[in-house]
């Protein structure tokens, strides 16, 4: 056995083999399945089967505005029983502490992003943790980058659990043309928010995002601001502060193609070491109440700044609310960056 690897015991009970599958569909899934699709398709062009590629090149192209068109979601693949036994993996838990009424749309920001943003999937790409329940009558539409709907089968996948392009004309669509009752999803701090995730340092990419605070005035949507503890601690990933060789590499790699991947490890299958699995570690998803946002047929730089610096005193006041209810203590800090 290597030094330093902690091998996971043969008995384990039944329900923690099925929340390690849970686990392991959604890793794999995340890192492999949109780039396997490329693969698969480059294959089947030279087979024989070389006409299903070119029938998908076909649908491919009907259908290639869907994703900034409120999606296609399927309430099944959203229900599957392994989302559950990823929700317990965590566990994974959703807290309400004020109503969403239908009579409205919403743009939720959820932060922090974390390495895959696991714990948003888990409450607005599933029903694993009840989102439904706590808010009947309001739809989630969770937006990620629109790239990921350039990934051929990836993006027909994604789009069964209700993702979106975040694209500005994608969450326009949703919160003008699909009536009310809608939540638009955000991630707010995005991909470059991912160089920031690690164990217990609460940094929210948050000071200069402002597109979705615009997007909300011209629309009317009311603004919630959600915190995820835990979301954080599920990987370490190699130290990479500002100024570093790795961070400048990263930084010019999100300048050119948007993203820049971590450099991260988790747990295995079978050791608690190493791997790419996330830790279990407990996520407590607080949603925080509304912020009301008349619509503005003409939107200033003064607006936006008013509003921007209401949502990020609701957020800091969130985080410092309920951190100590999840394992933070008293004087815990959060940035701002």
């Amino acid at each position: 056995m290597p030094i330093g690897i902690e091998l996971a015991p043969l008995r384990i009970p039944l329900h923690r083999r099925l929340e390690t599958v849970g686990a392991l569909v959604y890793s794999t899934t995340f890192l492999f399945f949109g780039f396997g699709g490329i693969a698969l398709a480059i294959y089947l062009l030279f087979t024989s089967y070389y006409y299903l590629v070119v029938l998908y090149l076909a649908w491919y192209l009907y259908d290639i505005h869907t994703p900034r068109q409120g999606g296609r979601r399927n309430a099944w693949p959203r229900s599957w029983i392994v989302w559950t036994w990823l929700a317990r993996y965590f566990p994974a838990r959703l807290i309400k502490t004020a109503e969403l009424t239908p009579d409205a749309n919403y743009i939720i920001g959820y932060h922090p992003h974390g390495i895959m943003a696991t714990g948003a999937f888990i409450h607005f790409g599933t029903t694993a943790t009840g989102f439904e329940d706590l808010f009947p009558a309001i739809v989630p539409h969770l937006c990620v980058l629109d790239g990921q709907f350039s990934f051929p089968f990836f993006r027909d996948y994604i789009m069964t659990g209700g993702l979106c392009s975040a694209h500005k004309d994608s969450v326009r669509y949703i919160l003008e043309r699909k009536g009310k009752g809608n939540a638009v999803v955000i991630v707010v701090g995005g991909a470059p928010e991912v160089l920031e995730a690690n164990p217990t340092k609460y940094k929210f990419l948050l000071k200069e995002r402002k597109g979705f605070i615009k997007m909300a005035l011209k629309t009317g949507a009311s603004l919630v601001p959600i915190v995820s503890f835990g979301e954080i601690d599920m990987y370490k990933q190699l130290d990479n502060p500002e100024g570093s060789m790795l961070r400048r590499l990263q930084n010019l790699g999100t300048k050119f193609m948007g993203f820049s991947p971590p450099l991260f490890h988790g747990r295995g299958v079978f050791n608690y070491t190493v791997g790419l699995l996330p830790y279990r570690c407990s996520i407590n998803t607080v949603v925080g109440a509304p912020i009301p946002v008349e619509k503005l047929i003409t939107v200033s730089k003064e607006h936006i700044d008013l509003l921007h610096r209401r949502y990020v005193t609701a957020v800091e006041d969130l985080f410092h609310k309920h951190k100590t209810h999840y394992g933070l203590t008293e004087d815990h800090p959060l940035q701002i960056i």
